[in-house]
Order: C-alpha cells, then structure tokens, then sequence
C-alpha cells in the first residue's frame, strides 16, 4: 500500500497493484483498473516514487529469513523512467 494525500487533505493508503495510470492534468488524478479515479496532492514523480518504494521493499522483504526486522526502504530522489533511451545515450 501507498499513503497518497486527497486535495482536502485527508491522507489514505492504496493498493499500488491496482493502478492502471497517473495523469497529470495539472492535479495528479490516479486511475484504477476498475475505473475508480483519485485526485491527489502529490505530484506524478511523487506517485511513481512511492510504488518503487513499494515494490521494491516487498522484494527486499521476501527473500530474507527474517524480513520482518528489515527497516524501513528510505526514500530516494524520483528519475523518469524512459522505454527508449534519449539520443545520443548508449545503454
């Protein structure tokens, strides 16, 4: 789960596997598989941040013995993700 922030200010937590897409028009407006649609304070690279984070502690966690004593996945600066490489850039 990731804690997102409605414009009102309330903070709620959500099932990042049920994301289907983030637009930002300007507000960020997070959209379910199943339609349902969330307008959020945080901005898109905040959400995307926050569901590598995600991600990225289940799979930390899962394969150690003792995964419940790992501490908490820090956050880190948000990158774009890109599926082609910018010009000039040599993967």
């Amino acid at each position: 789960m990731i804690s997102l922030t409605r414009l009102s200010g309330t903070t709620f937590l959500l099932n990042a596997d049920l994301i289907e897409r983030v637009d930002c028009t300007p507000d960020t407006v997070v959209t379910l598989v199943d339609g349902t649609k969330y307008l959020v304070s945080e901005s898109l690279d905040e959400v995307i941040a926050a569901v590598v984070d995600y991600r990225a502690a289940i799979v930390a966690r899962s394969g150690l013995p003792d995964a419940a004593t790992l501490p908490p996945v820090s956050p880190r600066p948000a990158t774009r993700l890109a599926a082609v490489p910018p010009r000039g850039v040599t993967p």
